[in-house]
């Protein structure tokens, strides 16, 4: 990739290598917002990623993160988005030890644990043994010498460039500070152990990036396409033939790269592959595991016509595909880079943790300079004594632990949500759904499945039952028509006949004509056949034999359309829009959950409502809505109880979305992904508990890691000043809780589960 050519104020993204922990991230991004020019300088830890908006060279940026002490991967090139980043960092397994080795500060850390060992096991540990030796001493600041190089070069760049006080300067203090009062043993274990707990929290930090880099694994990077031989050799020369696409050849078969494939190319995917682009079925039929896109554990069946999706994995048979999308535009590059930016839109919790440590760490260094002056000026107390209390006191509350235990865990969860199914746009999204008490439900497509079928249908000349022969030659007999017609309903009593196996028994209706206001009519065989409604027909047509049962259906909420056969009333079809099977299962995981009211929005009259609310279980419903009415019910709900999710297909409801407290949207449709603030990929309602528990899970992670991180550096700061604590048992204390935050957020990117089979 070259040199981006955006023009200079365009926004660019960067990689940065060597960040170990939010304070690292925080002091890039200081660095480079102090450039000329600069708007806006933001890095994401969890992601690595530097956006930086303004008119600036890239050039600049890299100088200024290297003068910093980091790096830029790739330096050649700045890109367009954090997906784009994501996609060329390194996706190969990180493993302990040769993340360690690899990088110059930690192999400086690992000496230096060495060189410390002697004084730590004579000095600290087996003080008894009365073994006092310069040789420990030299050792001891060797140590701290060669493991805070590192350190105290970061210390100073913060001072000189960014005129800040990082974590970097404080535990740089605190380690002269020791040497000054010859505390020689802990000035290089607080250097050791410091450096040591960065590089752990560099690997944690690593390992749950992979949760994003993972699912660039999904996509395949190559596919056979179906390609016109170029310059034949063979045929050369033949018939006049001169080079370019060979005449003679044909298609064949030619591996190639993803990003090579063009809108309108056919490819190939056997079985058992995984299909490289999205695309929309030629040739073939197949079971498809969209598990990958959408979260689903059930194969699903696909033929002629249907839509594929990238980094699905097909079944047992061939498919020819043709390409709809480009490799950048498809269904999973726009997850990958949903989730890779979804960290940009911070968590209010995140935004306060990350400003509350930006005035703590100027406090703590006031806090120590007041510990180490004010009891000997006043009370005549030791001034070497309580000027290693302060110094401890420097080490013990750095904010390292308080300002990591949030972006962790809110990464690992999104990365969660998005391997099986459910894409959250952004932190303060996955927030916002924890504190959700109300839920409104749009009915079409959300509820339902969004498109009619049939439900009853009965002949005159039924024989029992809505099976029979006769109601079949019925169906049959009607669909010749409707097959000429783009209407939803007529599209149900087609895909019924093609389900009952009677498609095509009669041939397609000739003469077919759309009758404004009355129905459809056409001839079949030389007959002519009339579909319309019952209201018209109980005004012009005698049908009295189905007069009961058509009322009837009307009463349930069905739509009936009433057939005549030349001049005889031939029989009804019932058709509704089917509520999806998994709505009941989701809303009583909902009720569960404490969430109440769920509130069905609809436009369908009062009778149809009811019977929808009642199937699916909703608390409340509202029939008759239009658009402007559903902002109006959402409107209210919010006024009633703060916090509200709307939830639809993501098509006609956007208003409503907008107007919600978190907008979630089912379905993969493009407009789906762009309208919500949440999608379920699934088209899996099921999926809307799952996410809901999901929130609540990162929120309780989240506020035990701050209260972990709070507490026990109160503890700590409490046996220092009691004179109970030592230093290098405060770094100790402090890298155990940065680690333990770390894991803690961590154990999101695989729990909870799904869990859908226990709701089925």
């Amino acid at each position: 990739m070259g040199m981006n050519e955006n023009k200079p104020s365009d926004e660019q993204v960067f990689h940065i290598k060597g960040l170990d922990c939010a304070s690292c991230a925080l002091t890039v991004e200081k660095g480079v917002a102090r450039l000329e020019n600069i708007d806006l300088a933001s890095l994401n830890f969890s992601t690595e990623t530097l956006r930086v908006r303004g008119d600036v060279a890239p050039e600049m940026v890299v100088a200024r993160v290297r003068e910093l002490g980091y790096d830029v991967a790739r330096p050649e090139a700045a890109v367009r988005n954090a997906s784009s980043v994501i996609h060329h960092a390194s996706s190969e397994p990180v493993y302990f030890w040769r993340f360690m080795w690899e990088r110059w500060d930690t192999r400086l850390a690992l000496l230096g644990a060495l060189l410390v060992l002697p004084g730590l096991l004579f000095n600290e540990l087996l003080p008894m043994l009365g073994l006092e030796s310069v040789f420990l001493d030299v050792t001891s600041v060797g140590a701290m010498v060669v493991a805070g190089w590192p350190i105290v070069l970061s210390a100073w760049r913060s001072v000189r460039i960014n005129r800040d006080i990082n974590i970097n300067v404080l535990m740089t203090i605190a380690a002269v500070g020791a040497v000054a009062i010859g505390a020689y043993t802990e000035a290089g274990l607080v250097m050791v152990l410091f450096a040591m707990g960065e590089a752990l929290e560099g690997f944690a930090g690593t390992k749950a990036r992979e949760s994003i880099r993972s699912l660039m694994a999904v996509a395949p990077n190559e596919a056979t396409v179906l390609r016109y031989c170029i310059d034949c050799a063979g045929h050369l020369g033949q018939d006049g033939y001169a080079g370019g696409p060979c005449p003679f050849c044909g298609l064949e078969e030619q591996r190639v790269p993803v990003a090579d494939l063009q809108v309108g190319e056919t490819i190939v995917v056997k079985p058992g592959e995984k299909i490289a682009m999205d695309g929309r079925i030629l040739s073939g039929s197949s079971f498809v595991n969209q598990a990958p896109i959408t979260g689903e554990s059930k194969l699903a069946p696909k033929t002629v016509g249907d839509a594929v999706f990238a980094s699905s994995i097909n079944g047992e048979g061939a498919l020819e595909i043709e390409v709809t999308h480009l490799a950048a535009d498809n269904t999973i590059s726009r997850l990958i880079q949903m989730v890779a930016e979804a960290q940009e839109r911070r968590a209010p919790a995140q935004r306060f943790v990350d400003q509350f440590a930006r005035i703590y760490t100027p406090a703590v260094v006031v806090l120590a300079i007041l510990v180490a002056v004010l009891p000997p000026l006043v009370w005549g107390a030791s001034f070497r004594e309580w000027l290693y209390r302060a110094l401890a006191l420097l080490v013990v509350a750095c904010p390292c632990a308080l300002v990591i235990s949030t972006p962790v865990s809110i990464i690992s969860a999104i990365s969660n949500g998005a391997r099986n199914g459910v894409l959250f746009k952004g932190g303060a999204y996955l927030e916002i759904l924890s504190r959700v008490r109300a839920v409104a439900f749009d009915k079409t497509g959300t509820l339902t499945e969004g498109k009619p079928s049939v439900v009853g249908l009965k002949s005159v000349r039924c024989e029992g039952g809505t099976d029979c022969e006769s109601c079949n030659d019925f169906l049959a007999l009607t669909s010749a028509v409707e097959q000429r017609s783009t209407h939803p309903l007529a599209e149900a009593v087609v895909e019924e006949s093609s389900r009952r196996g009677v498609y095509g028994r009669y041939p397609a209706a000739e003469n077919v004509q759309a009758m404004m206001g009355s129905g459809v009519t056409g001839r079949v065989n030389g007959r002519e056949i009339f579909i319309s409604s019952h209201s018209y027909f109980d005004q012009n047509i005698p049908h009295d034999i189905h007069c009961s049962a058509v009322a009837a259906a009307d009463a349930a909420g069905y739509t009936t359309m009433l057939v005549q056969d030349g001049d005889t009333y031939a029989g009804y079809i019932a058709v509704a829009d089917q509520v999806r099977p998994s709505s009941r299962a989701a809303v009583a995981r909902l009720r569960s959950l404490g969430l109440a009211p769920l509130v069905m929005l609809t436009g369908d009259n009062q009778v149809a409502a009811e019977k929808i609310a009642a199937v699916v279980g909703v608390t409340d419903m509202r029939a008759n809505c239009l658009p402007e009415d559903k902002v109006t019910a959402v409107t209210h709900l919010r006024q009633q109880y703060e916090h509200v999710a709307m939830v639809g297909d993501g098509i006609n409801d956007a208003p409503a979305l907008a107007t919600a407290s978190v907008g979630i949207a089912i379905g993969k449709t493009a407009q789906a992904m762009e309208t919500a603030d949440i999608v379920l990929m699934g088209d899996d309602l099921r999926q809307l508990p799952f996410a809901v528990g999901l929130s609540r899970a990162a929120m309780r992670t989240i506020w035990v890691n701050v209260g972990l991180s709070i507490g026990i550096k109160l503890a700590f700061l409490a046996l220092i000043l009691a004179g109970l604590g030592s230093m290098w048992l405060a770094v100790f204390a402090d890298v155990g809780v940065s680690l333990l935050v770390t894991l803690n957020g961590m154990r999101l990117r695989k729990r909870p589960l799904p869990n859908l089979h226990s709701l089925s």
